[in-house]
């Protein structure tokens, strides 16, 4: 879902990426009304993509608060587990420093 997702936003990005330049390239060449036409098309693409992009957000940051939920609630029912997973990364994170 999330791969599809980032996918269909790219795709969005990429045509409001083309139809800007194709604005910006052509802005002397073409009619005004032509360049209206493809203003209001960069314009309805970049409304669209700037709400795909909160949705998306909103999403992420729900999907974050859930499982930020999630692993409150495991640690609590497990503590020792937890304080162990926190000493391994811990150690981890330590010989990757001293490795510098």
């Amino acid at each position: 879902m999330a791969s599809n997702t980032s996918e269909q936003l790219r795709a969005e990005l990429k045509s409001l990426a083309d139809t800007l330049e194709e604005v910006l390239q052509t802005s002397t060449d073409k009619p005004k009304a032509e360049l209206d036409k493809l203003r209001g098309k960069a314009e309805s693409l970049l409304k669209d993509t700037r709400e795909r992009l909160s949705d998306t957000g909103d999403k992420i940051a729900y999907q974050t608060k859930e499982i930020a939920g999630k692993a409150d609630d495991y640690v609590h029912d497990k503590p020792w587990t937890g304080v162990g997973i926190g000493a391994a990364v811990g150690v981890i994170i330590g010989v990757l420093l001293a490795r510098r």
